[in-house]
């Protein structure tokens, strides 16, 4: 971690009265909660666009629609340092005499941690859930969609570069070190944040309470494991790094334009 997003910072401006608990421990839940409502007012667009199944139909779009929630949390992660007196850039804890461990890390995320994780949470959530490792999951899962040209370029090109960066600020920049400072303690801040984290993949997108529980729990190993590399790195940018190669590879294989 950078010198201003140190433990020891930190807990200089909680003892000021510039870091709000209550808003600290509701920050893991800004980008589900604007998922959702995003989404909603999608199905509403598509209701007056005139489609047949709009509810359906919203579900192709959430890695166009879901750079409107990066820019809210960036918003609120910009609202909340502004209160610090710091900046969005001092979460990111990058080093140039550094960059080669970095991108090292990073390629290690997307070839070791990210498929172990995701293989563990699809184990967990398709037995507990669907009872099979081979689950049916309903019309409109993420696994396959298909947008018109110019939306599945944008996903392809500058989604996951916005998304990746801004979740990696918002739960690993911004709420997990104060979070550790707030609890005392590691680990119940990791399984806070790890909460909330793998809560924003219930509703990419949101298609029923069945389907939202098996991707919380498909997602949320992998959430814990990102955040046990951040504090021991005590960098985000490595984190940043992996990030964005396992959202490109999975929009890369997930989306087929019409």
């Amino acid at each position: 971690m950078t010198v201003k997003n140190s433990v020891d910072e930190i807990q200089k401006r909680i003892d000021l009265g510039q870091i709000n608990r209550t808003l600290t421990f509701l920050s893991v839940l800004v980008r589900p909660a604007l998922f959702i409502g995003v989404q909603g007012l999608m199905v509403i667009l598509f209701i007056a666009l005139k489609y047949e199944t709009p509810a359906l139909a919203v579900t192709s779009w959430w890695t166009v629609y879901g750079t409107l929630v990066d820019f809210g949390c960036l918003l609120t992660i910009f609202l909340l340092l502004r209160k610090e007196r710091i900046r969005i850039i001092d979460l990111l804890s990058f080093d140039k005499s550094k960059i080669g461990w970095d991108l090292l890390i990073g390629l290690g995320i997307i070839i070791i941690v990210f498929p172990l994780a995701v293989f563990t949470g699809y184990q967990i959530g398709s037995s507990s859930v669907y009872g099979s490792l081979h689950p049916v999951l309903p019309p409109g899962n993420p696994m396959t969609r298909t947008l018109p040209v110019w939306a599945a370029v944008y996903s392809k090109m500058f989604w996951w570069i916005i998304s990746a960066s801004t979740e990696e600020l918002i739960y690993q920049g911004y709420a997990l070190p104060r979070l550790q400072v707030f609890f005392g303690r590691k680990w119940p801040a990791i399984l806070w944040v790890g909460f909330g984290w793998a809560l924003q993949h219930s509703f990419l997108p949101f298609i029923n309470l069945k389907y939202a529980i098996y991707a919380f729990l498909l997602f949320f190993p992998l959430t814990i494991a990102l955040q046990l590399i951040y504090l021991r790195v005590k960098r985000l940018f490595p984190l940043i790094i992996g990030h964005w190669g396992m959202d490109c590879i999975s929009v890369i294989f997930m989306i087929s334009g019409s």
